[in-house]
């Protein structure tokens, strides 16, 4: 079945076109929001060709079709067929709907989701970003030590890098602004105002004037530039749209381009700087502190304790959709650490699972399972680059021991990567192609983390499974 073919018959399974909201994809999974989630045919979704998996959500269906297929595959459905791509606007009916089945989600799902909607659209920069960003971190590191020299062609290329790097995560703020009055309804131009207030010089001679500010140690500052930080922006982006509405409502509409941006930046601009940073950046202080005793702590034991919890752990998040809850750590930390302690552990997920599938098609080639085998080539690949979602949907959740021994193999690469102390300059895909986005220092840390995670996963795999196991699937 080509993918012409597989986006036709997927539309024809969830309903058709007039029962579909919006459409859209990441990196593995194709998004459908529905209006009638009883007209989904959700077992013949997850025996088509090409499926390796569905989850559900309300109305909301992901179909995990894997990297590369999954984008040909939405650009024929919203093309050539017609759905309506998730940043179109639908029509009141829709949105109705729309706000229907999220009310039906508790309010932590909810969360996570405004969470995740914020910083998905992100992720491509963020990779993107960490990466040049360490390049530049290695080429520096390596003219220090002598091995290149510190002018010419290397000079050029280590500012040119670190610009691309500096281009996004310097100004992280204010496309998280931006995306977070899209998800509430604020004017975007307004939101990205909000992010690059709370990193603006000005915050520094502010709260000097008014006794907030540590000159010796800034970071303990009650106020000072990026206090807050991301959260802060966030939870400032959704107070603006809620002046921005109710201003809206009182002011003439002769009045309401200059009056309605006017006073909504300054009641924003004034609950931001004199409450929202101090108050958030005190929580984010909090939480980092509390974090660092288990991810940073001195004591070995704890370390490895905690390292094996975490990435043993992540694989139920992951199929919970739990993990993106943990974005807004990550930009904490790294706004906070200079670096991401956390993610490297969760990477070796990942890992184990690749060990898990290659440990399952040993068995499946003894047992002659062809089926099996096709599968995991298939997904391999996208395995050891960091997309997971393939092996997870497509052999060991339906297996289940698989997924639950790769969990354990993965802790032992979680638990090396936490007593080696690996730090990541950004997150984003957690295999080999992670790497590059590590500190100079910690990339053989994290690469040897990700074979002990291999090597773990298949061993615990090739001896708990049986070939039973594997001849029923």
């Amino acid at each position: 079945m080509n993918n012409k073919e597989l986006a036709v018959k997927l539309v024809e399974l969830v309903g058709g076109k007039s029962n579909v909201v919006k459409a859209g994809n990441c990196m593995t999974r194709l998004r459908l929001t529905v209006k009638d989630a009883s007209k989904v045919q959700s077992d013949e979704i997850k025996n088509t060709e090409g499926v390796l998996g569905l989850v559900v959500d309300g109305s909301s269906y992901q179909i995990v079709l894997g990297p590369g297929k999954v984008k040909k595959v939405m650009d024929i459905c919203a093309e050539e067929l017609g759905l309506p791509r998730d940043s179109a606007a639908g029509s009141w009916e829709e949105n109705k709907d729309a706000m229907k089945s999220m009310q039906k989600q508790g309010p932590l799902k909810k969360f996570i989701k405004t969470i995740a909607d914020i910083f998905i659209p992100l992720i491509p920069a963020i990779i993107g970003a960490g990466l040049f960003f360490g390049f530049a971190s290695l080429i520096s590191t390596l003219q220090g030590q002598g091995t290149l020299p510190a002018e010419g062609f290397w000079q050029v290329t280590q500012l040119f890098f670190a610009m691309i790097g500096n281009s996004f995560l310097g100004y992280f703020a204010i496309f998280t602004g931006i995306n977070a009055a899209k998800q509430f309804g604020a004017t975007e131009g307004l939101g990205g105002m909000i992010g690059a207030m709370s990193i603006h010089a000005n915050i520094v001679a502010i709260s000097t004037i008014f006794g907030l500010y540590d000159a010796e140690t800034p970071l303990n500052s009650i106020l000072t530039t990026g206090k807050g930080g991301i959260m802060g922006v966030i939870l400032a982006v959704w107070i603006l749209s809620k002046v921005e509405k109710a201003l809206r409502k009182v002011i003439p509409d002769v009045l309401d381009l200059v009056l309605t941006p006017l006073l909504s930046l300054l009641i924003t601009g004034l609950i931001l700087v004199f409450a929202v940073m101090p108050v958030t950046g005190y929580l984010s202080d909090i939480l980092v502190s509390a974090l660092s005793v288990i991810i940073n702590s001195s004591n070995p034991v704890v370390s490895v304790i905690s390292g094996y919890v975490l990435a043993a752990l992540f694989l139920p998040m992951v199929l919970a959709g739990l993990h993106h809850g943990l974005i807004a750590i990550y930009a904490i930390q790294l706004e906070v650490m200079g670096g991401v302690s956390l993610f490297p552990v969760l990477a070796m997920a990942g890992a184990g699972q690749v060990g898990a599938a290659i440990a399952i098609y040993f068995i499946a080639k003894r047992v002659k399972n062809k089926r099996m085998m096709k599968v995991i080539t298939g997904a391999l690949p996208a395995g050891f680059l960091g997309v997971g979602e393939p092996l997870i949907y497509g052999v060991t959740l339906p297996m289940f021991k698989p997924f639950i021994t790769a969990g354990l193999g993965a802790g032992f690469g979680g638990a090396y990567v936490m007593l080696t102390k690996v730090l990541a300059n950004a997150w984003g895909p957690s295999g080999l192609v992670a790497i590059p986005i590590m500190k100079p220092e910690s990339m053989l840390n994290f690469f040897i983390g990700l074979v002990i995670s291999y090597v773990a996963g298949f061993i615990i795999t090739y001896f708990v499974i049986k070939d039973k196991d594997v001849e029923a699937v």
